[in-house]
């Protein structure tokens, strides 16, 4: 009798696990149902670019593949209605990109891209100083946020165009500081 009991119980704690990780599975996305295609991602790295261009000394965003990030962390990490709206927001910048210029922004000149961030980000902060409250940011906003946060914690970014030391010594708080140095990567 005891011995049935305790493999009623093994196998309901069998079927938990089971069900438990079936349960986590069906957390994880699909590839191709996140909103992301390969031009939304392309589109995404040109804007990075434009934002953190490639120097001779480092590397830019489009080398640190920051689209891809973006899809990342907006699918994994944003909630559903701040996912819409960037999601959202990418698509009405590409429509308003070419039916300002009649072309893709990818085929635009490097002044013309500048020109049309400069814009947005004037349009984003507006929005977000007059946004109520608990609404999302404006989707630029989380674009430049994402790439220079991207850009900087990719091993492009923090070997390039950082200083990265492998193994930091101790803590030092008044390290003195040459105007011109890069910053140390963390």
């Amino acid at each position: 009798m005891q011995r049935r009991k305790a493999i009623q119980v093994a196998g309901l704690l069998l079927g938990g696990a089971f069900v438990s990780i079936n349960g986590l599975l069906s957390g994880c996305g699909q590839p191709g149902d996140t909103g992301f295609d390969e031009h939304t991602i392309s589109l995404l790295d040109e804007i990075g670019e434009t934002i953190i261009p490639a120097t001779p000394a480092s590397p830019g965003a489009k080398a640190a593949q920051v689209g891809l990030l973006m899809q990342a962390m907006v699918m994994d990490c944003y909630p559903k209605e701040q996912q819409d709206v960037f999601l959202k927001g990418i698509r009405s910048f590409r429509e308003s990109v070419k039916a300002t210029t009649k072309k893709d922004f990818e085929q635009l000149t490097v002044p013309e891209k500048e020109a049309i961030l400069v814009e947005m980000d004037r349009e984003a902060v507006t929005y977000n100083r007059d946004r109520h409250p608990g609404t999302p940011v404006h989707y630029y906003s989380m674009i430049k946020e994402l790439t220079v946060w991207g850009y900087f914690t990719s091993e492009p970014g923090a070997t390039k165009a950082l200083r990265y030391v492998m193994i930091p010594g101790r803590y030092d708080a008044q390290l003195p500081y040459t105007k011109g140095e890069k910053a140390y990567a963390i």
